[in-house]
């Protein structure tokens, strides 16, 4: 099977070792030897060890990377800079694509970027993700807009505890927030109770005075 043939069966942006092995094993002696030739010869990308993608060449859309980074470490779902820029609430692009795992915290550098997963409890992991759906690359997970601002906020260290005042200086100033659709207060306030979070309990407030 002639690598743009395996192409057209394996649309994926990403996919793994037992997929790409049952197509090639009925025309193929050694299929790890094929497989890795094809990574050798640069036609497939291997993005960590049994998950590959294609090489630009054989790409006729982009590569989907919220599907890459759902796939390459689960469960997670995408959250923090990479859905607030995806959202185009904060204006940076952001290189890195950023997930929550209910697993240990993990980073992939691959040829298509850095994968950065952060440890969310569970009591607050499954609160607030979206599930995503396209024809080709099927299901995906992605925060909301809500729960991508407060995984941000939670887990961002350095800001301490902040009253109301001091957390719209941090939206406006320090995240350059940008407000793209109404955030639902009630919704934040009950990511904040999962988290435990007095900063998420003060960001609800602020969103429901109307102070952004």
């Amino acid at each position: 099977m002639r690598t743009i043939e395996l192409r057209n069966t394996l649309p994926l942006s990403i996919f793994s070792h037992e997929m790409i092995y049952s197509l090639l094993e009925k025309s193929v002696i050694n299929v790890n030897d094929k497989i890795s030739n094809l990574v050798k010869s640069g036609e497939l990308v291997r993005l960590k060890k049994g998950f590959y993608t294609f090489s630009k060449p054989y790409l006729t859309k982009p590569i989907d990377l919220i599907s890459v980074a759902n796939t390459l470490y689960a469960p997670s779902y995408i959250s923090f800079d990479y859905a607030l820029s995806y959202y185009g609430m904060i204006p940076e692009r952001v290189s890195e694509i950023t997930s929550a795992t209910s697993k240990n915290e993990k980073l992939f550098d691959t040829p298509l970027g850095r994968f950065s997963y952060k440890r969310v409890p569970l009591q607050a992991y499954s609160i607030g993700v979206d599930w995503l759906y396209d024809d080709v690359d099927g299901g995906k997970f992605i925060a909301t807009q809500e729960k991508a601002l407060c995984d941000k906020i939670r887990y961002d260290r350095g800001i301490g505890t902040l009253t109301q005042s001091a957390m719209m200086e941090y939206l406006k100033y320090d995240l350059r927030l940008e407000i793209t659709k109404p955030l639902d207060s009630k919704f934040i306030e009950e990511i904040a109770t999962a988290y435990r979070s007095k900063n998420l309990k003060t960001l609800s407030q602020v969103i429901e005075k109307g102070k952004l």
